[in-house]
């Protein structure tokens, strides 16, 4: 599996994003590809602790079921998310562009720069299982765009 930690693969999901236009189409889903950026990033803000998010009771229920299934298998497409992370407006597409890739070159700094704090939905995570949700959601969201 990839690793966002490695730097071969850091670099290809920025290559992957180099791809992306403002008119990218979706090939499935609501976002157009500035939301899908700026989606993307909540979910590495949270992984870095720069988000802070409170769990709440569906997370306590079905979040270690959920976490075990992501970890296992391929996201499904329109798979439901956080409202945090539901973007409605997104900034210009080189803004947004700039700012996921700044925080994907973060996030592969290393194990030291994760959160200690538990994800909002699926509770405690390990190093690899931050590395691997991140892996798993990038590719997810580059499919949906083509890229």
């Amino acid at each position: 599996m990839k690793s966002i930690f490695n730097a071969t693969d850091n670099a290809e999901f920025i290559e992957r994003i180099n791809k992306l236009t403002p008119s990218t189409p979706a090939l499935w889903g609501k976002m157009n590809v500035g939301q899908m950026m700026a989606h993307c990033q909540v979910i590495i803000q949270v992984a870095l602790g720069e988000l802070r998010l409170k769990r709440n009771l569906l997370g306590f229920v079905f979040g270690r079921i959920a976490k075990k299934q992501i970890m296992e298998k391929p996201l499904k497409h329109n798979t439901p998310t956080f409202p945090e992370a539901r973007i409605v407006d997104a900034e210009s597409f080189d803004k947004e562009k700039q700012k996921l890739i700044e925080l994907i070159k973060r996030f592969s700094a290393g194990p030291g720069v994760i959160s200690k704090d538990p994800h909002p939905f699926f509770g405690p995570m390990t190093i690899d299982e931050w590395d691997t949700l991140q892996v798993k959601h990038l590719d997810h969201h580059f499919r949906q765009f083509g890229v």
